[in-house]
């Protein structure tokens, strides 16, 4: 008989190796069913974040059996890295309606468990819910998908053998994924990706000190809109991007926000006019926000008046173009880095 109704296992399985493997495993073993969590989901293609929601559960249900797999629910699980409350909950509703919809015994309270093991600081979470029990899993050979991701891409040659040390690390489902669905194209647009952020990280590799960078980021507003720019050079070349960049040695913040947003936009308006509608300013600093490094922004919300004319942009420097586009409209997969939840933040949602 198992311990629990319920495991729920939390991760972003970027790639889906040996250690998750066991782990849910273990789940299995000790629940009737397990709810899995693919986070980082709906997130542009980077070297940090590869492989959608649908190839990771592909990867994921195609390494065990089919009577295995049918206890199994993979579901996305969207990032929100300025709010633990927002996440917290989107946590408990996704668990809330599988546990409603699959639980064979309504009249009684299912038993619950968070299945995993404290690897480090990002392993918060683990004691984010009180109101479910806890499994701890011991680490299998203390594998880690940033490893295993950084090694895929710097030494791609290494793999291409069934006898690879890739593989040895991965299981079936995964190998499965990389043989038959895992594009040359793909690959190598990652690849490039990867190779990029390498070379720039190296650039500071004589500081004495890891590099701290610091930029900021125009969120414009008008009438429902909010301007953009299509990016157009890596990091996350071709995605949208609010208009920003690096300060100036000699530059306050306030004055790099409006110089970066004239640059890249060419929003013709009037200096005074820009500053007098800044509503709100927030600082962003989560550590994974940037694959170039340590890069805390200040963004800037600009709330123009409501008019039926929206100012003419066009892009420049950095950005290949600029544009409105309906708050409705937007993608977080076509957004670069956290620009999606900078404007959710600071549009207070």
């Amino acid at each position: 008989m198992k311990n629990y109704h319920f495991a729920v296992f939390i991760g972003r399985f970027q790639p889906y190796h040996n250690g998750h493997h066991h782990i849910i495993s273990q789940g299995l073993q000790r629940a009737e069913k397990i709810i899995i969590l693919c986070g980082s989901a709906h997130l542009p293609v980077s070297h940090r974040n590869p492989w959608s929601f649908q190839q990771r559960k592909t990867m994921i249900l195609n390494s065990f059996t089919k009577d295995e797999a049918e206890r199994i629910t993979v579901l996305p699980l969207m990032d929100s890295p300025y709010n633990d409350a927002i996440w917290s909950q989107s946590v408990q509703t996704i668990v809330n309606g599988v546990v409603q919809a699959l639980n064979t015994m309504p009249h009684n309270t299912p038993r619950i468990a968070l299945i995993g093991h404290s690897k480090d600081h990002s392993s918060f979470y683990l004691k984010m819910f009180p109101q479910w029990e806890s499994i701890e899993v011991d680490n299998l050979d203390g594998l880690n998908a940033t490893n295993l991701r950084d090694d895929y891409f710097s030494h791609a040659e290494h793999f291409a053998h069934s006898d690879s040390i890739f593989n040895a690390l991965t299981p079936t489902g995964t190998q499965q994924f990389f043989a038959e669905q895992f594009s040359q194209t793909a690959f190598d647009t990652i690849r490039a990706e990867h190779e990029f952020i390498e070379d720039y990280k190296r650039q500071w590799q004589a500081a004495p000190y890891p590099p701290v960078f610091v930029t900021v980021d125009a969120v414009v507003i008008q009438s429902g809109h909010i301007l953009l720019v299509k990016r157009r050079a890596r990091p996350g070349k071709g995605l949208a991007a609010l208009a920003g960049g690096f300060i100036r040695q000699h530059e306050r913040l306030q004055d790099a926000c409006i110089r970066e947003l004239r640059e890249e936009t060419k929003l013709k308006i009037p200096e005074a006019v820009l500053r007098g509608c800044i509503k709100r300013q927030h600082t962003f600093d989560d550590p994974h926000r940037s694959s170039r490094g340590r890069t805390i922004t200040h963004a800037f919300l600009i709330e123009l008046p409501v008019s039926e004319n929206l100012p003419k942009v066009k892009g420049g420097d950095d950005a290949e173009k600029a544009f409105w586009l309906p708050l409705a409209d937007m993608n977080p997969e076509k957004m670069f880095e956290d620009h999606y939840f900078i404007i959710r933040h600071l549009l207070g949602e």
